[in-house]
């Protein structure tokens, strides 16, 4: 299994009243419903307000690498992402379990 990790970190000047991240976190709380690859997906704002803290997490879980490499380009994960490349910056991490 493989635990796919998402840490976004919005760009300067861009804040959580900005019209463009509400229906960014709308499609991200989607995704898991509609990649059949991802057995778990969970979203949500970070609560941290330490400065090294990101504000966005998405954490999903997948059986193996070609699941993941289906997920990463499923047009409805490809449309998430077109989304939040306009609001943010991202890190990720995919650890296997």
């Amino acid at each position: 299994m493989i635990r796919h990790i998402v840490l976004f970190k919005l760009k300067p000047g861009v804040s959580w009243d900005d019209p463009r991240v509400e229906p960014a976190e709308s499609l991200a709380a989607k995704v898991g419903g509609e990649v059949p690859d991802l057995h778990e997906w969970s979203v949500g704002r970070n609560i941290s307000t330490r400065p090294v803290a990101y504000d966005f997490a998405a954490v999903g879980l997948l059986d193996d690498e070609e699941a993941l490499e289906r997920y990463l380009i499923h047009p409805f994960h490809q449309e998430a992402i077109k989304a939040w490349r306009e609001i943010s910056d991202w890190v990720i991490a995919d650890v296997v379990e």
